[in-house]
Formats: C-alpha cells, structure tokens, sequence
C-alpha cells in the first residue's frame, strides 16, 4: 500500500506556531526541493521531522507543483515549482538526493535556486546525490563537500574539495553522502538555522 505525505507544507508552518519550536527556530523557513519521481525518503523524513520538531516552517517544491513520487513509491505534496521559487523567502533551501534528483543536474532554475542561495547568504544543503547539482551550479567552486560515493568527480569537476566525510559544512552549505547520514544532515541543518 503506497502512502501518501500530504499537506507537508501546511503541517511545518503549523508547528512553527508551536511555543517549543518556535522559541527554538526563531521563524526561520526552509525550502525542501524533492524530484517529481525517485526522490529518497529515507532523506526527506528526517530532514522533514526534524525540521518540525525544531519548529521551522518549511514548503516543498519540484519541477512543477503538484505530487512527487518517492522511490518506494510513498507521495508527497509540492506546493511550489522551483520556477516559481524566491530564495530570499527562506533562510535555507535543501535538495534531496535519490536516482530522481538526476533530473536537476542540468536544470536552469535548480542552478539559479542554489546561486541565488548563497549569493544572498543563506543556507544551501544538499544530500545523496544532490551536491551534484551544486557543483554544476557553480556554487562549490573552493569548498569542502562530499557526495554519494562514486559521484565525487563532479564536485572536483565543479572545483570542490572533496572530503568523503558523512556530512560536510563549509560555510552556510552542508552536504552529506546518503541516507545513512540523514539524521547527522538535518541535525546539522536544524542547528545552523538557530
């Protein structure tokens, strides 16, 4: 039976109205960028659950508005199309890895997304496969980041120094090399949102 995450949105700027989370967080907001098709879950939850539990709001975008599709075939809403996204709205954006976060490697307006990011200072992460598009968006040229193993040549390519670490932070942008280091990822998001 497949299930279905839906109104994520909806439900992080819920518990940013919570008197724990929000005290904690400070209203920060964080845009959750997932592929339409293949995204990993085991990515998304803990990075969604620690974001509530921190009480940051957050929204969850794609290619187009409308479902994304895990690769276990669990679905979540997307309130947003990355065309349509403002990062100065959000004090970080995220990009999920998994086989379907591929589809952004060369996608303008990921690029733009993770340019416009950490050109107005704000916290830029990425996960699994994801730094990928990082480092083709030309935003880990001189930095320290890591990568799903055996994808680590497009972060030298993109002028990254590859680490190899689970989760790297240099700067204002974390990433991190799969699902086994997910919680340690949104852990290490959660705090430099503070």
């Amino acid at each position: 039976m497949k299930k279905i995450i839906a109104g994520c949105a909806v439900a992080g700027i819920l518990a940013a109205g919570s008197p724990s989370g929000a005290a904690w967080a400070g209203g920060r907001r964080a845009l959750v960028v997932l592929s339409q098709r293949g995204f990993q879950e085991k990515e998304f939850f803990p990075v969604r659950d620690t974001l509530l539990s921190a009480g940051i709001s957050f929204s969850v975008a794609s290619s187009a508005p409308g479902e994304a599709v895990s690769v276990y075939g669990t679905k979540t809403a997307c309130d947003k199309g990355l065309s349509g996204v403002n990062a100065s709205e959000y004090d970080a954006v995220v990009f999920i890895g998994g086989p379907g976060a591929e589809s952004f490697f060369n996608d303008p307006a990921a690029h733009k997304l993770a340019r416009d990011t950490v050109a107005s200072g704000r916290i830029l992460a990425a996960i699994c496969i994801a730094p990928v598009i990082l480092a083709n968006a030309g935003v880990l040229k001189g930095r320290k980041a890591t990568v799903f193993p055996g994808e680590e040549g497009f972060l030298v390519s993109g002028g990254a120094f590859y680490t190899a670490k689970a989760v790297e932070k240099d700067g204002n942008i974390i990433t991190a090399d799969g699902p086994s280091s997910a919680r340690e990822f949104a852990r290490a998001l959660a705090e430099t949102l503070r």
